[in-house]
C-alpha cells in the first residue's frame, strides 16, 4: 500500500530535492494556485501519460484536498511507482505552509 505524507514533510523533502511533486488537478485549478516545480498531469490523463513518469523516482501526489491524489496513488502504486498521498492537498499546503497562496 502507498504511504501518506503531510505538507510539512513534503515541504522539507522538496527543499532537499528528495521527492518530486505530481499535481493531478485540472488546468483551471493551477491558474488559481500551484507549487513551483510540480509536474502537472491531470488525474484523468494519468493512464495515457504514465510513460512521462519514472518508477525510479519517489512522487508526492497532490490535488485540492486529497481525494483525486488518493485514487492516482492507488493507480500508480499498482503500476510499480513509489508514491505518497499528500494529506489535505493544496488546501492544507495553503493553510499550513504558504499563507499567501490563494485558496479555493
Amino acid at each position: 500500500m502507498f504511504k501518506k505524507i503531510t505538507v510539512q514533510e513534503l515541504n522539507s523533502q522538496l527543499e532537499k530535492n528528495q521527492i518530486e511533486l505530481l499535481d493531478v488537478r485540472e488546468e483551471f485549478e493551477l491558474n488559481i494556485c500551484s507549487i513551483k516545480g510540480a509536474i502537472h498531469i491531470p488525474m484523468q490523463e494519468i493512464g495515457t501519460r504514465i510513460n512521462e513518469l519514472s518508477d525510479l523516482v519517489e512522487y508526492a501526489v497532490i490535488c485540492h484536498s486529497g481525494v483525486r491524489s488518493y485514487h492516482t496513488c492507488e493507480f500508480l502504486y499498482k503500476n510499480g511507482f513509489i508514491v505518497y498521498n499528500v494529506i489535505g492537498g493544496i488546501d492544507e499546503w495553503a493553510s499550513s505552509i504558504d499563507n499567501d497562496m490563494q485558496r479555493y
